[in-house]
């Protein structure tokens, strides 16, 4: 009898619109492959742009928050592991599961440290310097308090597994590091890429619902394309993202030759015939699936040191790595004249992918990994005594008020 995966997601998967929603696409192909039966539920609305999993086979169910009707759902599927997708969502479901499948395993995909994230975007906005002591905030102790309720968290940055053991004293055996997981680049796709000559303009591709990347549109237009334009007068630089706000269109100038087009029907194509990607990211957490796309496409990239922050371990980068707008577009400028360094950062990208990303080295692994949790999870749970001390206040405040907020709807 196959194993039953339930997932519950902040929102239902658009692997066309966001890093997340590949990410979770690709989760769900894992599990798809080693037979398991997987429902996909959300309490989001239905977008236009979701992908459709029932063409996978998995199960679609939309299910609401501060609803009982959960309960009898959870219990009568009775999943052998259930999927957090966010620490939100924990925080929403997490006790109902502990209740109605105590034996089913708890794993929370954090996608990206929401705490590190958040202080680095206020630091950023404030002019400051971010400090490990920014870190300590309410949210920190939210998503904190999640990953020790869980039995895993899956951490997509090897940084982040690093600073919740060292700073926030996680015990190592309720994190696991599972980067994105893409196929190698062999020979074949690499001939099929443009070549330098073919290739021409920059480009910076991001979901717009995702701060980080408003923020690094707007660091382009005002600080590092006046310098760019001033080098690379016939040069545009193309913004493409899902969900661009007013704010973000009327960035909009074809006498700057910037140009910002909306969605991209195609993210690989539009990328496969620019010359450079530019990421000019401030501040964020995670890995940037933006940057792993370029690589896939053959494109170098210009980005920060967050930006590439625990992507390409010792390996060097994909293009260039710069912190101040001057650096920036003078590196941005180089790589886009300069066509040895070009291809070298081209060829950087395949080892990357290749050394750090490709599926195979994670897989059976990570696969391996969740039986021998399964098997023994009396003793990791036991071994985990500030989880379960969290679960058990958790639930009796969160339940409560959920109970209350259940029956404050009906009248």
């Amino acid at each position: 009898m196959p194993q039953q995966l339930l997932i519950i997601g902040f929102v239902w998967p658009e692997p066309n619109s966001s890093g997340a929603g590949t990410r979770m696409l690709q989760l769900i192909e894992l599990f798809l492959k080693q037979g398991w039966k997987i429902t996909f539920a959300s309490a989001a609305s239905d977008s236009e742009f979701m992908f459709d999993l029932t063409n996978l086979g998995v199960e679609k169910v939309a299910i609401a928050i501060n609803d009982s009707g959960f309960d009898d759902f959870v219990k009568a599927l009775q999943p052998t592991i259930v999927l957090f997708d966010r620490f939100m969502v924990e925080e929403q479901f997490g006790w109902r599961v502990a209740e109605q499948c105590p034996n089913a395993l708890r794993v929370l995909d954090t996608i990206d440290l929401h705490s590190l994230r958040i202080a680095r975007q206020k630091a950023t906005k404030e002019q400051a310097d971010f400090h490990l002591d920014d870190l300590f905030s309410d949210t920190a102790k939210r998503e904190i308090a999640s990953i020790l309720r869980c039995d895993i968290s899956l951490l997509i940055s090897e940084m982040e597994v690093e600073l919740l053991q060292k700073h926030f004293k996680i015990d190592q055996s309720l994190l696991y590091y599972l980067p994105f997981l893409v196929d190698a680049i062999d020979q074949e796709t690499i001939q099929s890429w443009l070549s330098f000559e073919e290739r021409k303009d920059f480009i910076f591709i991001g979901n717009f619902l995702h701060e980080p990347n408003w923020n690094a549109v707007q660091y382009l237009k005002e600080a590092i394309w006046p310098l760019i334009r001033k080098e690379l007068p016939e040069a545009s630089m193309q913004i493409y993202g899902a969900y661009p706000s007013q704010k973000v269109l009327q960035l909009h100038n074809p006498k700057e030759r910037f140009l910002v087009l909306g969605r991209a029907k195609n993210a690989f194509e539009v990328v496969s015939k620019a010359r450079i990607v530019l990421a000019p990211l401030r501040f964020g957490a995670g890995a940037k699936g933006k940057l792993i796309e370029a690589m896939q496409c053959g494109t170098p990239s210009v980005t920060t040191s967050i930006g590439a922050e625990s992507m390409h371990g010792n390996l060097a980068w994909s293009g260039s790595i710069a912190d101040d707008p001057e650096a920036i577009a003078k590196a941005a400028v180089v790589l886009y004249q300069n066509q040895i360094s070009w291809k070298q950062a081209q060829q950087n990208g395949v080892v990357i992918v290749n050394e750090r990303y490709e599926r195979s080295f994670f897989e059976i692994d990570f696969m391996a990994h969740l039986a021998s949790l399964q098997n023994n999870l009396a003793p990791h749970r036991n071994a985990n005594f500030m989880g379960a001390i969290l679960l058990h206040h958790t639930t009796a405040s969160t339940k409560y008020m959920s109970r209350w907020i259940e029956e404050k709807n009906k009248k």
